[in-house]
């Protein structure tokens, strides 16, 4: 089980569900959706680091 996570407030789309990020003293951090938080993806904070500044750089633009 997971120590203390210290959850972001939501990221909301109109009408979707909202995902939040957390992370913990160790190192790690999640990616859930909200209200379901015990259902988290875990990976290091580097690798959080690395999806958000991809997604800032337009890589997952053809997603939209």
């Amino acid at each position: 089980m997971t120590d203390s996570i210290a959850w972001e407030e939501p990221f909301c789309g109109e009408g979707n569900n909202c995902f939040r990020l957390g992370t913990d003293d160790k190192g790690n951090a999640y990616i859930a959706i909200a209200g379901a938080e015990e259902h988290h993806l875990t990976d290091s904070r580097e690798a959080l680091r690395t999806l958000i500044l991809d997604i800032k750089a337009g890589k997952a633009d053809h997603l939209l």
